[in-house]
């Protein structure tokens, strides 16, 4: 039976931070995804503020930062239409940063850099959500300096000791991870590369970091197909649950 394919768009910040392990699954679900990239694209385009599905995607820079890179504020618009709105957004590291702040929250330098593999814990509420998945005491990659108050009115998913709002979900259609759940660990050799200076100056051992890739390689490939089908097998069809919301 022929299903008509969904579309998405994808907002990169940097090319090597792309969708990874959940491009696959996206495929594979019948969602066809097109690509802006936030410095150079305009996107306040009505065709990118009412997709049926946006997904931000991380990057090497600070929501806090837009007097540097004033494309930040364009993206902070386009995520206060969409949240307001619930129609289905997924924020990654920079992307759940800025869902946050769009949702009105403080944004604050962490109590410690976080790059690598780490465990997190699940609130009850992450227990209930798709981030179920990840089993017991999950190890996910992070990647992040930065955090932010939990958004009024979200619930928070996952914690761990340095971090309490490490995920968050926001009424019924927008889900924000602070950790990279998607990073392809075939793919994380050009992360080592495009972020030299920053894993030099955190003292990051990259052959450990290596090392450790690979030993969870299959196990986050699995975690990462669990939880992405799932959180996108609950995005209602956009002609019937989000019709009343996507208007301009």
């Amino acid at each position: 039976m022929f299903r008509q394919r969904r579309s998405a768009i994808a907002i990169r910040h940097v090319a090597f931070e792309d969708l990874g392990l959940l491009a696959p699954i996206m495929e594979r679900e019948g969602w066809s995804v097109s690509f802006c990239d936030a410095p150079v694209d305009d996107l306040s385009d009505r065709s990118i503020r009412n997709a049926e599905l946006l997904i931000v995607l991380g990057g090497p820079i600070g929501v806090y930062e837009a007097d540097n890179y004033p494309f930040l504020n364009a993206e902070l618009a386009l995520l206060e239409h969409r949240l307001q709105r619930d129609l289905p957004t997924l924020g990654i590291c920079l992307g759940a940063q800025l869902m946050a702040r769009a949702l009105g929250s403080r944004m604050f330098a962490g109590p410690a850099k976080e790059i690598g593999w780490g465990t997190i814990d699940l609130t009850p509420e992450g227990v209930s959500s798709c981030l179920r998945r990840l089993g017991k005491d999950p190890t996910v990659l992070h990647w992040h300096g930065d955090t932010f108050d939990l958004p009024q009115q979200a619930s928070r998913l996952a914690s761990n000791a340095n971090y309490e709002n490490q995920a968050f979900a926001y009424r019924q259609n927008a889900l924000a991870l602070q950790f990279h759940l998607e990073a392809d660990p075939r793919q994380l050799e050009e992360w080592y590369v495009g972020h030299a200076v920053e894993l030099s100056a955190a003292k990051i051992s990259i052959p450990d970091l290596r090392a450790t890739t690979l030993k969870l390689s299959k196990t986050v490939a699995a975690q990462a197909e669990q939880v992405f089908t799932e959180w996108l097998h609950g995005i209602p069809q956009a002609g019937v649950t989000l019709q009343s919301g996507a208007s301009a």
